[in-house]
């Protein structure tokens, strides 16, 4: 039997890798004959860019930048292995993760950190920048990764502004005398795996800002601010910084296309791509996907969503494994998954499952799904 694995990441628990190799030891314990190929996944979030760097066989290269609270850390980013493009994931340098709960404010924190990881790679001569936006602790629409590639943002007083949130509202001109030489020659690609605007309702502000530490009011004025950095940029460079996707990253994308002339792509399609998902999926006996959670989100484009369309247009058998599943029978059967197997059940809590995840689905779930698959 061919088995493809394909699942995205267990958030908090298990990488996408992870999961695959808990998976391959508990399949090859109950039938050691199983010829088992694993593609991890990843869908323009968090994990992307570790995904994408072991799928062009490259390396990791760690640094000193500056963390979201102006803190140093090392951050790593990764870069092929032919030298010429370097996939960054702004959570490395710019995450929530990286802060705290009581740092968590979008008002005060920064992408600078995110701009040094440019930096060195421009610096190294890469042809090409894949940025993975996603787990990000900021809303400055990107001028802190873009004063550090040389970006001056002044207010109405001529007075030079710190690149945080706060500073949106007041950026009355933007100078680009200095910019890194390289950027004009590079290529600039988001992956993103939302459709956000950088503004309004469903805004960078006002759906991920209280999550990064934002009260109402300071989503309103991360909002106005937003506004403000839009009219800037469009008056000054003709350039909209406003569209679908913008929003991701506290507005980095909208940023990076003015600063950077980037070009957003949905991050499954990319990755799908890349991998030469497709043409695994036709070869395979049996897809097994899976994320930490299956719930309405996934039917928004996940990749539990995306592998399991891609099994139903080649009529091959789809399985899901997650921490726990919310979605009805009916409504994964629509999206080509044939059954969810879940950690969490009445034997084993949810903590247990976040805890011992590698060991369930090594031990438990793998036989599960060969006993359904015979």
């Amino acid at each position: 039997m061919n088995i493809l694995l394909a699942p995205d990441k267990f958030k908090g628990s298990l990488t996408a890798n992870e999961v695959c190799d808990a998976l391959t030891l508990g399949l090859k314990k109950v039938h050691h004959d199983l010829n088992i190929v694993s593609v991890p996944m990843a869908d323009g979030g968090e994990g992307t860019c570790e995904i994408l760097t072991q799928y062009f066989r490259g390396s990791t290269i760690a640094l000193e930048v500056t963390g979201p609270d102006y803190k140093k850390i090392t951050a790593e980013y990764g870069i092929s292995k032919d030298g010429s493009t370097a996939f960054i994931e702004m959570a490395k340098a710019s995450g929530l993760q990286l802060l705290i709960p009581e740092n968590r404010n979008p008002l005060f924190t920064t992408s600078l950190g995110t701009g040094e990881l440019i930096k060195d790679a421009l610096d190294r001569g890469v042809k090409k920048i894949m940025m993975g936006i996603g787990g990000s602790g900021t809303n400055d629409a990107g001028i802190g990764m873009a004063q550090v590639l040389g970006f001056e943002f002044f207010d109405i007083n001529g007075k030079l502004l710190r690149p945080v949130g706060e500073s949106l509202l007041q950026i009355h001109s933007i100078r680009n005398d200095h910019i890194h030489p390289r950027i004009k020659d590079v290529e600039f690609v988001a992956l993103c795996d939302v459709d956000n605007p950088l503004f309004g309702p469903t805004g960078a502000a006002y759906i991920y800002g209280p999550q990064k530490g934002a009260t109402e009011k300071i989503v309103k004025q991360l909002d106005d601010g937003l506004r403000n950095f839009e009219s800037i940029a469009k008056s000054a460079f003709g350039i909209s910084t406003n569209f679908p996707g913008s929003g991701a990253g506290g507005g980095l994308p909208g940023g990076a296309k003015l600063f950077l002339n980037i070009s957003i792509h949905r991050g499954m399609d990319y990755i799908i791509q890349a991998t030469g998902l497709d043409e695994k999926i036709q070869q395979a006996d049996l897809i097994i996907t899976g994320e930490g959670k299956i719930d309405k989100q996934t039917l928004s484009g996940k990749v539990v969503m995306e592998v399991g369309m891609l099994g139903l247009k080649y009529n091959k058998r789809v399985v899901a494994i997650a921490g726990k599943s919310e979605l009805l029978q009916e409504e994964l059967l629509k999206i080509g998954i044939t059954q969810a197997f879940t950690l969490v059940n009445l034997q084993t809590s949810e903590k247990e499952a976040i805890a011992n995840a590698f060991e369930l689905i090594k031990e438990n779930t793998s036989n599960q799904i060969l006993a359904r698959s015979r």
